[in-house]
Protein backbone atom coordinates (compact mmCIF):
# COMPACT_ATOMS: atom_id res chain seq x y z
CA UNK A 1 0.00 0.00 0.00
CA UNK A 2 1.67 3.17 -1.25
CA UNK A 3 1.98 5.93 1.38
CA UNK A 4 0.77 9.31 1.20
CA UNK A 5 3.09 12.05 1.73
CA UNK A 6 2.49 14.55 4.08
CA UNK A 7 2.10 17.96 3.51
CA UNK A 8 4.87 20.56 4.40
CA UNK A 9 3.91 22.76 7.36
CA UNK A 10 5.02 26.25 7.46
CA UNK A 11 7.18 27.65 10.28
CA UNK A 12 4.34 28.31 12.45
CA UNK A 13 7.03 31.33 13.93
CA UNK A 14 7.28 32.92 10.45
CA UNK A 15 3.07 32.95 9.58
CA UNK A 16 3.30 34.99 14.05
CA UNK A 17 6.08 37.13 12.80
CA UNK A 18 4.11 37.98 9.59
CA UNK A 19 1.09 38.81 11.68
CA UNK A 20 2.95 40.95 14.15
CA UNK A 21 4.38 43.32 11.36
CA UNK A 22 0.79 43.39 10.36
CA UNK A 23 -0.26 44.46 13.47
CA UNK A 24 2.00 47.30 13.91
CA UNK A 25 1.54 48.72 10.82
CA UNK A 26 -2.10 48.30 11.14
CA UNK A 27 -1.96 49.81 14.71
CA UNK A 28 -0.59 53.00 12.77
CA UNK A 29 -3.81 53.21 11.20
CA UNK A 30 -2.85 53.61 7.32
CA UNK A 31 -4.57 53.98 4.40
CA UNK A 32 -6.47 50.68 3.17
CA UNK A 33 -4.29 51.05 0.37
CA UNK A 34 -1.12 51.22 1.86
CA UNK A 35 -1.77 48.38 4.26
CA UNK A 36 -2.40 46.19 1.51
CA UNK A 37 0.82 46.79 -0.61
CA UNK A 38 3.12 46.68 2.55
CA UNK A 39 1.36 43.63 3.92
CA UNK A 40 -0.22 41.56 1.29
CA UNK A 41 0.88 43.14 -2.14
CA UNK A 42 3.54 41.81 -4.88
CA UNK A 43 6.21 43.27 -2.54
CA UNK A 44 4.42 42.71 0.75
CA UNK A 45 5.64 41.01 3.97
CA UNK A 46 3.85 37.85 2.97
CA UNK A 47 4.97 37.22 -0.43
CA UNK A 48 8.56 37.97 0.86
CA UNK A 49 7.96 35.49 3.75
CA UNK A 50 6.30 33.13 1.94
CA UNK A 51 7.76 33.00 -1.43
CA UNK A 52 7.24 29.36 -2.61
CA UNK A 53 3.63 29.47 -4.11
CA UNK A 54 3.47 25.91 -1.67
CA UNK A 55 3.75 28.06 1.38
CA UNK A 56 2.06 30.77 0.55
CA UNK A 57 -1.42 28.49 -0.08
CA UNK A 58 -0.85 27.31 3.42
CA UNK A 59 0.00 30.32 5.28
CA UNK A 60 -3.55 31.32 3.65
CA UNK A 61 -5.20 28.86 5.18
CA UNK A 62 -4.09 30.28 8.78
CA UNK A 63 -5.43 32.11 11.35
CA UNK A 64 -3.00 34.21 11.02
CA UNK A 65 -3.95 34.71 7.55
CA UNK A 66 -7.40 35.46 8.32
CA UNK A 67 -6.68 38.17 11.27
CA UNK A 68 -4.57 40.04 8.05
CA UNK A 69 -7.91 40.02 6.06
CA UNK A 70 -10.13 40.88 9.20
CA UNK A 71 -7.47 44.02 9.44
CA UNK A 72 -7.66 45.05 5.99
CA UNK A 73 -11.26 44.53 5.69
CA UNK A 74 -11.59 47.03 9.26
CA UNK A 75 -9.30 49.65 7.41
CA UNK A 76 -11.47 49.74 4.15
CA UNK A 77 -14.44 49.71 6.55
CA UNK A 78 -13.04 52.88 8.26
CA UNK A 79 -11.62 54.78 5.14
CA UNK A 80 -14.80 53.90 2.45
CA UNK A 81 -14.80 57.51 0.63
CA UNK A 82 -11.37 58.61 1.84
CA UNK A 83 -8.93 59.04 -1.21
CA UNK A 84 -5.89 57.23 -0.14
CA UNK A 85 -3.25 60.27 0.85
CA UNK A 86 -0.20 57.85 -0.53
CA UNK A 87 -0.97 56.50 -3.40
CA UNK A 88 -2.32 57.47 -6.90
CA UNK A 89 -5.67 56.54 -7.72
CA UNK A 90 -6.09 55.20 -11.46
CA UNK A 91 -9.75 55.77 -12.93
CA UNK A 92 -10.86 52.18 -15.45
CA UNK A 93 -13.94 52.68 -17.60
CA UNK A 94 -15.28 49.17 -17.83
CA UNK A 95 -18.16 48.82 -20.42
CA UNK A 96 -21.52 46.52 -19.00
CA UNK A 97 -24.45 45.73 -19.97
CA UNK A 98 -27.19 48.10 -18.56
CA UNK A 99 -28.99 45.25 -16.98
CA UNK A 100 -25.74 44.06 -14.75
CA UNK A 101 -24.99 47.88 -14.37
CA UNK A 102 -28.44 48.61 -12.77
CA UNK A 103 -27.98 44.82 -10.66
CA UNK A 104 -24.49 46.26 -9.28
CA UNK A 105 -26.39 49.71 -8.56
CA UNK A 106 -28.81 47.83 -6.66
CA UNK A 107 -27.03 45.79 -4.44
CA UNK A 108 -24.03 48.68 -3.87
CA UNK A 109 -27.45 50.71 -2.67
CA UNK A 110 -28.50 47.77 -0.03
CA UNK A 111 -25.23 47.78 1.06
CA UNK A 112 -24.75 51.61 1.69
CA UNK A 113 -21.53 51.61 -0.16
CA UNK A 114 -20.41 53.03 -4.01
CA UNK A 115 -20.61 51.01 -6.94
CA UNK A 116 -16.81 52.31 -6.99
CA UNK A 117 -16.29 50.46 -3.61
CA UNK A 118 -18.73 47.40 -4.12
CA UNK A 119 -16.92 46.89 -7.60
CA UNK A 120 -13.34 47.06 -5.91
CA UNK A 121 -14.15 44.69 -3.04
CA UNK A 122 -15.54 41.94 -5.74
CA UNK A 123 -12.49 42.29 -7.58
CA UNK A 124 -10.14 42.09 -4.91
CA UNK A 125 -12.05 39.15 -3.65
CA UNK A 126 -12.30 37.41 -6.84
CA UNK A 127 -8.37 37.78 -7.73
CA UNK A 128 -7.66 36.23 -4.19
CA UNK A 129 -9.84 32.89 -4.85
CA UNK A 130 -8.33 33.06 -8.61
CA UNK A 131 -4.87 33.64 -6.78
CA UNK A 132 -5.01 30.71 -4.43
CA UNK A 133 -6.97 28.55 -7.35
CA UNK A 134 -3.55 29.39 -9.80
CA UNK A 135 -1.29 28.50 -7.11
CA UNK A 136 -2.91 25.22 -6.15
CA UNK A 137 -2.83 24.88 -10.02
CA UNK A 138 1.03 25.05 -9.89
CA UNK A 139 1.81 23.59 -6.94
CA UNK A 140 -0.01 20.13 -8.58
CA UNK A 141 1.48 20.57 -11.86
CA UNK A 142 5.09 20.91 -10.17
CA UNK A 143 4.59 17.89 -7.60
CA UNK A 144 3.23 16.09 -10.94
CA UNK A 145 -0.57 16.44 -10.56
CA UNK A 146 -0.98 14.40 -7.76
CA UNK A 147 -1.30 17.28 -5.01
CA UNK A 148 0.29 14.80 -2.74
CA UNK A 149 2.29 17.41 -1.46
CA UNK A 150 -0.47 20.45 -1.05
Amino acid sequence: MPTKTLPRRIDPHAAQAVLEVAERLHAMDPEWVVFFREVLGVEGIVRRTFSDPEALIQFECTPEYARIREMLEELRTRQRELPAARETQRVVTVRMPRSLHETLKVEAEQMRVSINTLCISKLMKLIDEQERQSLNTKAASQDGGTGADL
